[in-house]
């Protein structure tokens, strides 16, 4: 396995090729993604062990939406019954991927626990859903330290863990060498994640202007706020979900291609 050091501009192009992919199956792709994150949302409202066993999930659901956007580069539709079939890589990786949502859980724990010593547990409160956020929460100095604690953890976090599930999978890596050359990876190649991460900015930030528009001539016509409801969330999908298509292509470009002989479909790898 290489480490490949990309041009910046390849930030750009991977964001371009996850709309593009994302619109040959937009369907399947929105439900595919929504079908995820319902089903570790369900979980997370399981008293004690769920919000932990939802946050444990996280990589596999990456790799869920990886494995989607290859089998759609293909050709293919990318129906839940072909991606389990595609994760049928045996016990070890499987087991390996486990390991990783124990750790990515862990992690994350950890650093609510550190914000927790800024805010007294009040962010950690609203994000597990234990509390509503208040005017007064929001403005209170604590919960602000407390959410930009938050936000500075988790980048490294993500780092660690933007390659590690498709190394897993992929690759065979174990665990933490995965964690390793997934940040390695994101280092090495900040300008094109840096540019990656602008783009996706400019792209959120533009549709959120035009359904604001959007949201504007529907009120003014009349329209109930249900419909309103519905565009936004509907729209927050489709972000949301185009963007995970995207992640596939920053592997594919910062790694060389599994062997052909040992993977389900390394054609998109390449």
């Amino acid at each position: 396995m290489k480490l490949h050091i990309v041009p910046a501009r390849t930030g750009v192009d991977w964001v371009r090729q996850g709309i593009q992919v994302f619109w040959r199956q937009p369907l399947a792709l929105t439900l595919l993604f929504f079908t995820t994150t319902a089903a570790m949302s369900l979980l997370s409202v399981v008293p004690l062990l769920g919000p932990v066993i939802a946050l444990a999930l996280l990589p596999a659901a990456t790799l869920i939406m990886m494995e989607a956007a290859a089998e759609t580069s293909l050709g293919r539709i990318p129906t839940p019954a072909l991606i389990l079939n595609a994760l049928r890589t045996g016990r070890q990786r499987l087991s390996a991927l486990a390991a990783l949502g124990a750790i990515y859980a862990v992690l994350f724990l950890l650093i609510i626990g550190i914000a927790s010593l800024v805010d007294g547990g009040q962010f950690a409160s609203v994000y597990f859903g234990a509390e509503p956020i208040t005017q007064d929460m929001a403005q209170s100095g604590g919960f602000m330290g407390a959410t930009w604690i938050v936000m500075a953890l988790y980048v490294p976090l993500s780092m660690l863990f933007w390659h590690a599930p498709g190394l897993v999978h992929w690759h065979n890596v174990p665990p933490v060498k995965a964690l390793f050359f997934s940040i390695v990876a994101c280092i090495r190649n900040i300008g094109a994640f840096s540019l990656y991460s602008i783009v996706w900015f400019g792209v959120f930030l533009g549709a959120g202007v035009v359904v604001s528009l959007i949201v504007t001539l529907l009120s003014v016509a009349g329209l109930g706020s249900s419909v309103v409801a519905a565009l936004m969330i509907a729209t927050a999908l489709v972000l949301a979900t185009m963007f995970f298509t995207s992640i596939v292509f920053t592997f594919r470009d910062n790694f060389e291609p599994p062997q052909r002989q040992q993977e389900h479909h390394p054609e998109v790898l390449e």
